[in-house]
């Protein structure tokens, strides 16, 4: 059973949850525009593509500020109509980060979601969170870390992941892009984002672990080396080394032929993403 996590929140139109730290009668002003927040001066935008991202510091005292993350989630096409039966991206994101947050994972503290609809169909939902100060992509590591670091941080990062897992967690888009990566000179800290994207099981199965892990750009020669940490083995079994193999050239190749096909651009321009 899901575990519940933050306080209901109304303020019509929208309705949504929210950290019990963050009920200040400022804080709930402010984000009753999320949109007019994203478009101040001083909010700093981190992306504005398919969804828009940004920073801005908010009160949530009389005497303290927060700086949180505004993640604007752009509903259109095929997922507006798939709102009309599903919860929203931001209710979504919630309860994937409250997953984490609750088991004591690291992941950027979610503050509030809110979303609004128009009959039973999404018009505008957002996701806020925690700023996490001091952190890069893991992805920027990969390239510029020595073996021997290289393999200190994949150690690190399977153990984590495997621990994850072993929850019933399950992160559906894994990539570089969405673990976040604190290192204090003694230790490695990782942090997943894009919560969205994440589903509870009862068991997350090894198969399904490795189709999972397909999308982190670990290097070629590594990639055995990760898989036998996070799997706690000297030696990896050939069905599990070729089950990852496989799903790996796979999704390389999906990702190719979308590239090729401009299959983005394209669902972009037709609204269906």
């Amino acid at each position: 059973m899901r575990e519940e996590f933050g306080l209901p929140l109304d303020m019509p139109p929208f309705q949504g949850k929210i950290h019990p730290d963050y009920r200040d009668s400022r804080f709930l002003e402010a984000i009753f525009d999320c949109q007019g927040l994203l478009s101040q001066p001083t909010c700093e935008i981190l992306l504005d593509s398919r969804n828009r991202v940004g920073k801005v510091e908010l009160s949530i005292s009389e005497t303290r500020t927060r700086t949180v993350v505004i993640k604007e989630f752009r509903t259109q096409g095929v997922d507006k109509l798939k709102s009309a039966f599903h919860p929203s991206k931001a209710l979504k994101a919630w309860r994937g980060a409250s997953a984490l947050y609750i088991r004591g994972f690291n992941t950027p503290c979610p503050v509030v979601f809110l979303e609004k609809r128009k009959g039973r169909f999404i018009e505008q939902s957002f996701f806020l969170s925690e700023m996490i100060e001091n952190v890069e992509e893991i992805r920027f590591l990969f390239p510029r870390l020595e073996p021997d670091k290289l393999k200190e941080l994949l150690s690190a990062l399977a153990d984590y992941l495997s621990r994850i897992q072993s929850e019933g967690i399950l992160h559906r888009d894994l990539s570089d892009g969405n673990i976040l990566v604190k290192n204090d000179g003694e230790e490695y800290e990782y942090y997943l984002i894009d919560t969205n994207r994440i589903r509870e099981k009862r068991k997350v199965g090894d198969l399904s672990q490795i189709k999972s892990l397909v999308r982190l750009g670990i290097p070629r020669d590594f990639q055995k080396y990760f898989l036998e940490q996070h799997f706690k083995t000297d030696k990896l079994p050939t069905f599990i080394w070729f089950w990852y193999r496989f799903n790996k050239v796979r999704f390389t190749w999906i990702i190719e032929l979308k590239k090729k096909l401009h299959l983005k651009q394209i669902a972009q321009k037709l609204k269906i993403q």
